[in-house]
């Protein structure tokens, strides 16, 4: 976190505030962060504990300037972030979506790798096939929106752990007109072992991804061309979400599965496949690594193998 807000503000663009959403932290965070007394923070504490996605509903509440961004606690703005943002914008004013090139890196600040490279003009139905086909990283982290913007389409979407809520926003926000990003990497995005997704119950990430699911098949009642995307390319996003599960799942010991197996996780991608209206129905069966999935986990002498393999790969 301190690294976090130090990246904040010592930004070279240094005309902006630094707005902290205290979810009832008791760690003495939040007495560091008033003891730097830098009249640019505001923090807005809270009487009671918050989850997360009762925390972030509190953004439409506090009053912000034109532009506003959101960051997760831990990760880090290059110093010209904001100068080359405001850049972006003044070059592309009427975009109503702005991001950059970043990089992720691990719990200790390695670099793991870049993001995928991004166009510098993504249109609405462009960011959607991306979406669809995994073929952009789009994290909370980075983003420049109009707080009008974002108080229009109704904040940051109540999603279980706020999983996926980010894609159903930047989605519902380059809709406006256009996302615009900037070439240069300006942001790192910390990925470990407890981010969301990796310490989530399995079951917690497939309610969020059948309320995403529920947005795309509104997009698909209300706009054609968006019909069109999600019945060619939808399955793909089922195909990815269903594998990475099946085999999340069979890298979890059975002791801590709550009676999840992978057999059922496959009965509900069928089920978001039905809801997602796809060109073809998705049989998640005819991929052969969700299949080995299920197979692997129907023999506990098989779930065993693998898990000593796994471990021995680890070596």
């Amino acid at each position: 976190m301190k690294l976090c807000v130090k990246s904040i503000l010592g930004q070279s663009f240094s005309d902006f505030n630094l707005l902290v959403l205290d979810s009832g932290s008791s760690d003495g965070s939040i007495e560091w962060i008033e003891g730097l007394n830098d009249d640019r923070i505001k923090i807005y504490p809270t009487e009671k504990r918050l989850t997360i996605e009762e925390n972030w509903t509190r953004i439409r509440s506090i009053p912000r300037n034109e532009f506003m961004t959101i960051i997760g606690h831990d990760d880090l703005f290059d110093k010209n972030y904001l100068q080359m943002m405001d850049e972006l914008i003044n070059r592309y004013p009427d975009a109503s979506l702005y991001q950059s090139h970043f990089r992720f890196i691990d719990a200790a600040g390695s670099i793991m790798r870049k993001c995928k490279a991004m166009n510098e003009k993504i249109s609405p139905a462009e960011l959607l096939k991306h979406f669809l086909n995994s073929s952009i990283d789009t994290m909370g982290t980075g983003f420049i929106m109009r707080s009008n913007d974002f108080d229009e389409v109704g904040g940051m979407p109540n999603y279980p752990k706020l999983l996926f809520a980010d894609m159903e926003l930047w989605q519902r926000l380059t809709d406006k007109n256009y996302l615009a990003v900037e070439q240069a990497e300006l942001f790192s995005y910390r990925r470990h072992s407890g981010a969301t997704t990796a310490s989530t119950d399995i079951s917690v990430i497939i309610q969020a991804l059948e309320k995403f699911i529920d947005y795309l098949s509104r997009l698909s009642s209300t706009d054609q061309k968006y019909a069109e995307l999600i019945r060619n390319e939808g399955n793909t996003l089922l195909k990815q979400y269903c594998q990475g599960l099946s085999h999340k799942l069979l890298r979890t010991p059975v002791t801590q599965r709550n009676n999840l197996t992978v057999a059922r996780v496959i009965d509900e991608f069928r089920k978001l496949g039905k809801k997602l209206n796809t060109k073809h129905a998705f049989e998640p069966l005819d991929h052969f690594k969700i299949k080995l999935g299920k197979i692997i986990d129907s023999s506990a002498f098989l779930q065993s193998a693998y898990l000593s393999f796994r471990s021995l790969l680890k070596k």
